[in-house]
């Protein structure tokens, strides 16, 4: 068949919008986080990580160890971003603005969130919050990243994407997504997520509405990654509100 009889692949904002946005509203106010089928390609995941090496993509490298977060390297992107995350995240902020604000009232906070990311981000400007937060991760045999939240200044989005750029049990092994929820006067819930290549992870900056019995209430929630065995893991970060 002819390349031109094809159907051209639907674009990223495509994609993003014919995710099951009522399904992934349900499990963030379930279980406090919510899983895409994958959403990036094996190609454009592929793009993600051969940036790694391109050193004037990014404003600043982090080593875990040296600051005591775990064993790994993370950067982040300085402006321009590359278009693929310059879209993620501009159409992810779009669907994730309304559960935001949702999320907002059921805590009790006047905060509200713009509907578009540019207005968001002139708020985070305002603020003193100008520098790129999405970044790339990467982890070697033995790295690890300890339970941590992100946030970078006073305005705060509070949702938060991880793409797995990596394929598991075949780039790498171990490695685990992981996410604590700290709930009053009750122990902590864990969860465990071995994500597909291209599949997206959306979970809290900080806390969330957990649903109660007198009514929704503040659960705080961590994330990190467990020890890698083998191989490489590479991940990419969308952090929506910008650092000071």
């Amino acid at each position: 068949m002819s390349s031109l009889s094809q159907s051209p692949s639907p674009s990223l904002r495509e994609r993003v919008a014919a995710l099951d946005w009522r399904a992934i509203e349900a499990s963030l106010h379930e279980l406090g986080f919510a899983r895409t089928p994958p959403v990036l390609t094996p190609a454009e995941c592929a793009a993600l990580v051969a940036l790694w090496d391109q050193d004037a993509r990014f404003r600043k490298r982090i080593d875990m160890a040296q600051h005591r977060f775990g064993v790994g390297e993370y950067k982040y992107f300085a402006h321009p971003l590359p278009p693929l995350v310059r879209a993620l995240r501009t159409h992810a902020y779009r669907r994730l603005a309304p559960i935001a604000n949702r999320w907002a009232q059921a805590l009790r906070s006047d905060v509200r969130y713009p509907p578009s990311l540019r207005g968001f981000l002139a708020e985070c400007h305002a603020q003193g919050q100008s520098r790129p937060t999405p970044l790339l991760l990467r982890y070697r045999p033995g790295g690890y990243n300890c339970l941590h939240q992100d946030l970078y200044g006073k305005v705060a989005f509070p949702l938060q994407l991880t793409c797995f750029l990596s394929r598991p049990g075949q780039d790498y092994g171990g490695g685990e997504f992981l996410l604590v929820e700290q709930r009053p006067r009750m122990q902590s819930r864990g969860e465990v997520i071995v994500g597909a290549q291209g599949e997206i992870v959306i979970f809290p900056v900080g806390a969330h509405p957990a649903p109660g019995a007198r009514g929704p209430y503040r659960a705080v929630m961590r994330h990190g990654v467990s020890r890698l065995l083998s191989g490489q893991r590479y991940a990419l970060g969308v952090i929506f509100h910008d650092a000071t």
